[in-house]
């Protein structure tokens, strides 16, 4: 019966128009953090902005760390309730067992294409992964079966006991998966001589995560701290549409009982557009978005070319241009009156 309405509701409302990312013909949306980057040309402008960076960043952080934190409270209240149902396939995270078949490739894929490395049976070996929300470990361990070192986090301890109690039965991931329960902006906080602080991970992952967070521009703001340069983010959420709320809410929550009722808000959701912006505006490329469509019927993912319910990301650390010595900035600097008063104070 609840097939039968599911179905009903799917031919309904996937004939509307899909939602669709707008990009320029580079393959960006219309803001580039790389043409803010190029528009400082002064050179005090530019000593001003190295000089905040070196002396000012950490105590940012940390002030940040403190003040804002990604965790909403009753997320982690509702999720404390189902610590100890991670690993049951057919139970409330079924649909995120089976969503592997598309994140695990995902992931490795443009891993793969960013570092053209190569090694039969584990082809992430070398590279360091940070699962953001890991929950019980649904994604960390596969990522570390092929080959990465992955640090699982989450703000749930029971999640965490969980996650660490499955991968022990796995004597193959003993070496490069590990779990620390803790928020992803404690993790930033710990700055660069911290075990995993600044700069430290090839590739982040949050998926299904950012929908349940509290704040998106302070999680935006650590991945950028925690990342090396090219760094990668992937991300795999639900769109901000009607379609989202009926199929993700109404009848994922309420009809079909895929998960459980209360899971989603749908006003934390976030169009592609907008968590593009975010992210931009955070020093990072977005590089790909796919969408991805569910079959409750079948249990299994696959993509769509609609982002209209949910779609994966990812997106890349751009590396800071390099700053200008005084002495090339003084010759650069088209300032007359300044070139003068140099010229006068050498003779």
């Amino acid at each position: 019966m609840y097939s039968d309405k599911f179905g009903r509701l799917m031919l309904g409302l996937c004939s509307r128009k899909p939602t669709s990312v707008v990009r320029s013909p580079a393959g960006r949306s219309a803001f580039s953090w790389t043409s803010v980057c190029k528009q400082r040309t002064l050179w005090l402008q530019r000593s001003a902005c190295l000089e905040v960076r070196q002396h000012v960043l950490p105590c940012q952080i940390s002030a940040r760390s403190a003040s804002q934190t990604t965790v909403d409270p009753d997320e982690v209240k509702r999720f404390q309730s189902l610590a100890s149902k991670w690993w049951d396939e057919r139970g409330e995270f079924a649909a995120l067992h089976s969503m592997n078949d598309l994140r695990v490739p995902f992931i490795r894929d443009n891993l793969l294409n960013m570092h053209r490395r190569r090694q039969p049976g584990k082809p992430l070996a070398g590279l360091k992964i940070l699962d953001v929300g890991c929950g019980g470990g649904l994604l960390t361990e596969p990522l570390g079966r092929l080959g990465a070192d992955v640090l699982g986090i989450d703000p749930v301890a029971d999640s965490i006991g969980t996650a660490r109690l499955h991968s022990s039965c796995d004597p193959d991931l003993c070496e490069r998966v590990r779990y620390r329960a803790c928020t992803l902006e404690e993790l930033s906080a710990e700055g660069e001589g911290g075990e995993e602080g600044a700069g430290r991970f090839d590739a982040i992952v949050a998926s299904e995560v950012v929908e349940h967070l509290a704040d998106l521009e302070t999680f935006a703001f650590c991945c950028n701290h925690v990342l090396k340069p090219d760094g990668s983010l992937f991300i795999t959420t639900i769109n901000k549409t009607n379609l989202s709320y009926a199929l993700g809410i109404v009848a994922a929550e309420q009809l079909l009982r895929i998960v459980p009722s209360g899971t989603h808000d749908w006003e934390k959701f976030i169009s592609p557009v907008d968590l593009e912006r975010l992210l931009e505006s955070n020093g990072f490329s977005v590089q790909s978005v796919r969408g991805m469509m569910y079959n409750p019927v079948s249990g299994s993912w696959s993509w769509t070319d609609s982002t209209a319910i949910n779609y994966a990301l990812h997106a890349v650390k751009l590396r800071e241009e390099p700053q200008p010595d005084r002495a090339e900035a003084e010759a650069d600097s088209p300032d007359p009156e300044y070139q003068a008063h140099a010229a006068a104070a050498h003779n």
